[in-house]
């Protein structure tokens, strides 16, 4: 096919030898089949701010890191080269997860590298060879919904014990290869650690799977996994090979208002206290 655009400066850098079909158009991206020597790999094409429907919320942006000040300074202001910064910055936030995350024995593509807003990666395949198919196109059986969750779990676990929450998982940015579900899209990826959201976006992505596969599996619609493996990590007890149970026990103890009335008025008097220090300190 002819190659697009976006795609010609990878092949004038030789990075990509020809371009053999479209295979899927996204919310953030467009996809293509590529050749490269005697690879067959998958070209990203990120689209442009303004075709993608995918907005960067604040809510994913919240934690990143960038180069330096004046970077900041320019994604702030929103200036031409803010935008530029920034859409690299969004691009980037893929890359730096897939490496991480396979690093992390998390089933993802391998990425070679991301040039000119165009990411280069492992084509994610079947058995017989061909694209795989996403998580959405495959007709599944109970026991392949509980064994597809349960590995989907476990890949969730793993990622927060890398730092990582996908922030978007659903049925149809998993595809499924030979040996089972494979996670892809992570753009909007955030850091566990230093992203507000953290908590919410973590049992959304759990809470999906479990909606998803409880169409075939309706035992998993009352479980909870999401607000347990969040509980294990903010304690420090998850693990890649902590045993999950799906249930949270609540706690039922009446809640002791006379200790909260105490702290409340502990922290009024410290307050009274400090200010008239400072008005003493003012007054010699």
């Amino acid at each position: 096919m002819k190659i697009p655009k976006r795609i010609q400066p990878l092949v004038e850098e030789g990075l990509i030898d020809s371009v053999l079909r479209q295979l899927m158009s996204g919310k953030e991206a467009t996809v293509y089949v590529v050749r490269c020597g005697e690879e067959t790999r998958c070209a990203k094409v990120y689209k442009e701010a303004n075709q993608r429907s995918f907005h960067q919320a604040a809510a994913y942006q919240e934690g990143r890191k960038v180069k330096n000040s004046r970077q900041a300074r320019a994604m702030e202001k929103g200036s031409r080269y803010g935008r530029k910064m920034q859409e690299e910055s969004w691009q980037n936030a893929e890359v730096d997860a897939l490496y991480r995350l396979a690093a992390a024995g998390v089933r993802v593509p391998t990425p070679y590298i991301c040039f000119e807003g165009v990411l280069l990666m492992d084509l994610v395949t079947d058995a017989d060879g061909n694209a795989a198919p996403r998580l959405n196109d495959v007709e599944l059986t109970e026991a392949m919904a509980l064994d597809y969750h349960a590995q989907l779990l476990r890949q969730v676990v793993l990622m927060l014990c890398a730092g990582i929450i996908h922030g978007d998982l659903s049925e149809y940015n998993i595809l499924v290869d030979e040996h089972g579900p494979v996670i892809i899209d992570l753009p909007q990826a955030i850091d566990a650690a230093s992203n507000t959201e953290a908590q919410p976006m973590l049992e959304r992505d759990v809470a999906n799977l479990a909606t998803f596969f409880g169409n075939v599996a309706p035992q998993l619609a009352a479980t909870q996994y999401g607000k347990e493996i969040w509980a294990l990590y903010t304690a420090g007890l998850l693990t890649p090979d902590t045993v999950l149970t799906g249930i949270v026990q609540l706690d039922t103890r009446p809640a002791d208002v006379g200790a909260v009335i105490r702290e409340i008025e502990l922290a009024r008097q410290e307050e009274e206290e400090r200010v008239q220090r400072l008005q003493q300190m003012q007054g010699m």
